[in-house]
């Protein structure tokens, strides 16, 4: 590394020091020229890869990247490299051991008070256990997902079976199926998703995505579960949030709720507040509630941290003696990206 100062928001640092700071870190630690020749790594770097000092300076590096992750990797470089934006990219790299194990390399520009690129500052961490159990836990996922897809199927046939022995019941069965069609249509919105496997659903709005979510429940024909107020538009980051959380208000309401009981109704009204979509969903007519529940299922913490993790929303819950009230408040960019107007 020939320079002898690093700049960076105008404060000088030596060679020495820069040195000292990237041998400490756990990380691997590389440099390049501003044109990307590569002419410094960190001990962190030899020690991973087991290569001779010197021998991955300019290009060399590559031969250690797995032959199918070398394309996007270049591809990212000389993008970075030609814009000056960061980057940031997942490969698999060579071990000492023989093995390839996947890390995820990051590079930003190092400016001198011009302005101008003097170097780039990258760094290679090891996300290979992660990975792999990333890996399994959507196999699993996809696994569970399958198997409950069949048990939906089969229900089906059995009620058209049943719809054969028992004609008089075709109206009642056709009906029946179609609301367990619905809820497996629903299952697609609410069970486990990685990017890969998330439901395309393009740009809809919120009442729409909740009338194709409730349309199983027949308190939806029976107009006790009611969706009013103004609409938002949201896409496929926010769906599945919302449509977690809104499928686990309603399995609660139907097993323990207002929808537990024939005079038992939802309410669910969508405001606008400056920024934010205001969505509060408000039961009534059911068991008189006694108090907060002493302990939170799995479905609902894991509701509450979608809508709070993903969406950076506001989740509150109001235990009223007549009924449950919910309130969500999230920003409307948040729902969807780009967003250019309110549906």
């Amino acid at each position: 590394m020939p320079d002898t100062h690093l700049y960076q928001a105008g404060l000088p640092v030596t060679e020495a020091t820069f040195k000292i700071l990237t041998d400490v870190m756990p990380q691997m630690v590389w440099s390049t020229r501003p044109d990307g020749f590569h002419d410094y790594y960190n001990e962190r770097w030899y020690e991973f890869t087991g290569v001779p000092r010197g021998s991955t300076d300019g290009e060399g590096w590559a031969g250690l990247f797995h032959e199918e992750d070398q394309p996007e990797a270049w591809r990212r470089w000389r993008h970075s490299l030609a814009t000056g934006e960061v980057y940031e990219v997942e490969y698999r790299l060579r071990h000492n051991s023989g093995q390839y194990r996947w890390t995820i390399g990051r590079a930003q520009p190092v400016r001198d008070a011009e302005g101008r690129i003097v170097r780039w500052i990258g760094t290679c961490t090891d996300i290979h256990e992660a990975k792999l159990a990333a890996e399994a836990n959507e196999l699993l996922s996809h696994e569970l997902s399958h198997r409950i897809k069949n048990i939906f199927s089969v229900v089906g046939s059995l009620i058209a079976l049943s719809a054969r022995e028992f004609p008089e019941a075709k109206d009642f069965a056709a009906q029946f199926r179609e609301r367990v069609s619905a809820l497996a249509r629903a299952h697609e919105f609410v069970r486990p998703h990685s990017e890969a496997s998330q439901p395309v659903i393009g740009r809809t709005t919120i009442k729409g995505l909740l009338d194709n979510l409730f349309s199983p429940y027949p308190a939806v024909s029976e107009g006790r579960l009611t969706v009013t107020g103004e609409d938002a538009t949201v896409d496929d980051r926010g769906a599945t949030p919302i449509a977690l959380l809104f499928h686990e208000l309603a399995t609660n309401a139907v097993k323990y709720g207002a929808l537990s009981a024939e005079t038992g109704r939802v309410d669910i009204a969508i405001r606008h507040d400056g920024d934010e979509i205001i969505l509060r969903w408000t039961e009534t007519g059911g068991p008189e509630i006694e108090g907060e529940p002493g302990r939170t299922g799995f479905g609902t913490r894991l509701a509450e941290m979608s809508v709070g993790r993903q969406l950076g929303g506001r989740l509150t819950r109001d235990w009223k003696r007549e009924g449950l009230v919910v309130e969500v408040a999230v920003a409307a960019a948040r729902l969807a990206r780009d967003l250019d107007s309110q549906a």
